[in-house]
C-alpha cells in the first residue's frame, strides 16, 4: 500500500510540475506570437525589432535559470543568452559575422552542458549511435562543401569561408553531444537548429534566389529548436532531482 501511495504521489508531483513549467513557458509563446504578428524582419532594423526578436529566447533563458540555477549560465541558459545576442546582431545585415560568433559561443555552451554529470548516465554508446554520428558528420561536411562555391562569391570570402566552416563544425559537434545524452528533446532540438541554420544559409549566401516562406521556416524552426533544448535541459535536471529524492526515500 505504501508503494502504491508513493507512486500515486510521484505521478501527481510530475503532473503538477509539468503544469507549472507550462505556465513559465507562457511568456515564450506570447512573445513569439507577437514577433510573428508584427513580422519584424519586413521592417527597418531598430532596437525595438531586436528586442522583440530576442525576447522569446531570453524568456527561455529565464525558465532554465529558474529551474537549474545560476550554474546553467555556463550551459544551456548561457547558450540561450548568447543566442539572443546573435538574434539582435542579425537584425542588422552588417553584423552578420558578429551574430555568427554569438551563436558559435552558444553552441559551445550547449556542448559543455551536454557533457556535464547530470547527463552522464546516458553517455554509453552503441553501434547505432556511432552510425548516426557518421551520418551527422557526413551531412555537416556535405552542407559545407555545398555552400562553399557560394561562400567564395560572398563580399568577403576570406572571412566567410573559414567562419562558416568553423560554425558548421561547432553546430555538428553540439548535435553530436546532444545525441550522446540520449535525450529525445535535446537531440531533436539540435537537429531542428541545424535545419534552421541551413535554411538561413541558403538565403544569406544566395544559394536560392527566392525561397517561399523562407523567413517563416527559419524563425519557426529556430524558436522550436531553442524551446526543445530548453525543455529538455529542464526535464533532465528535474529527473535527476527526482532520482536523488527516490534514493533518499529508500534510505
Amino acid at each position: 500500500m505504501d508503494i502504491l501511495e508513493t507512486d500515486a504521489y510521484d505521478r501527481r508531483q510530475r503532473r503538477n510540475t509539468s503544469c507549472v513549467l507550462f505556465l513559465f513557458l507562457l511568456p515564450f509563446f506570447a512573445s513569439a506570437a507577437l514577433y510573428f504578428y508584427l513580422w519584424i524582419p519586413d521592417s527597418a532594423p531598430s532596437i525595438l525589432a531586436a528586442g522583440l526578436k530576442a525576447a522569446p529566447v531570453l524568456s527561455l533563458a529565464f525558465v532554465v535559470l529558474k529551474y537549474n540555477g545560476g550554474g546553467s549560465l555556463l550551459g544551456v541558459a548561457g547558450g540561450l543568452v548568447m543566442s539572443a545576442g546573435g538574434d539582435i546582431c542579425l537584425i542588422w545585415p552588417d553584423l552578420f559575422l558578429m551574430g555568427m560568433a554569438f551563436f558559435a559561443v552558444a553552441h559551445l555552451l550547449y556542448s559543455l552542458s551536454f557533457l556535464t554529470s547530470h547527463y552522464s548516465s546516458q553517455s554509453s554508446c552503441s553501434c547505432g549511435l556511432y552510425f548516426f554520428y557518421l551520418l551527422l558528420w557526413g551531412a555537416g561536411g556535405g552542407i559545407y562543401f555545398y555552400l562553399l562555391p557560394f561562400l567564395k562569391k560572398s563580399p568577403v570570402p576570406e572571412l566567410f569561408v573559414p567562419a562558416v566552416g568553423g560554425y558548421v563544425l561547432l553546430i555538428v559537434l553540439m548535435t553530436t553531444f546532444a545525441a550522446r545524452t540520449r535525450r529525445p528533446l535535446i537531440l531533436l532540438g539540435s537537429l531542428v537548429f541545424m535545419v534552421s541554420d541551413f535554411t538561413l544559409a541558403l538565403q544569406q549566401f544566395k544559394v536560392v534566389e527566392h525561397l517561399d516562406y523562407g523567413r517563416h521556416i527559419v524563425m519557426t524552426t529556430y524558436y522550436l529548436a531553442q524551446l526543445l533544448i530548453a525543455i529538455g535541459d529542464v526535464k533532465t535536471m528535474m529527473g535527476k532531482q527526482a532520482e536523488e529524492l527516490l534514493k533518499f526515500k529508500r534510505l
